[in-house]
């Protein structure tokens, strides 16, 4: 499987914007579905974008659109996430993930996890 390290993740105030970054090595991830999960105390780990290996298509959960952007760069080996205008509810552990199937990543289709990256947004 591809090992991910993601990076960006700090403390900003709302309505700022942060760029996380999840590199990739052991294995190429053009042939995989990236994605960036997030984790906030007490709650379950959810679905925030994906991009599809095949043709670059996104999904994003209906609470960052318009506000979040994923993008990769397969020479690079690495996958972004663009995050602006960001609100205290945004606050969480951000995992990069790397799995099959279309743009919307299920939990159950992950085959690599990042250890996570902190982001906290302070109103």
């Amino acid at each position: 499987h591809v090992q991910l390290v993601e990076s960006g993740g700090e403390l900003v105030q709302v309505g700022g914007s942060l760029r996380l970054s999840c590199a990739a090595s052991g294995r190429t991830i053009s042939s995989y579905t990236m994605g960036w999960f997030r984790q906030a105390p007490g709650k379950e780990r959810e679905f925030v974008a994906g991009i599809s290996w095949s043709d670059g298509s996104t999904n994003y959960a209906d609470s960052v659109k318009g506000r979040f952007t994923i993008s990769r760069d397969n020479a690079k080996n690495t996958v972004y996430l663009q995050m602006n205008s960001l609100k205290p509810e945004d606050t969480a552990v951000y995992y990069c993930a790397a799995g099959i199937g279309g743009s919307y990543i299920f939990k159950i289709n992950v085959r690599s996890w990042g250890q996570g990256t902190q982001v906290t947004v302070s109103s």
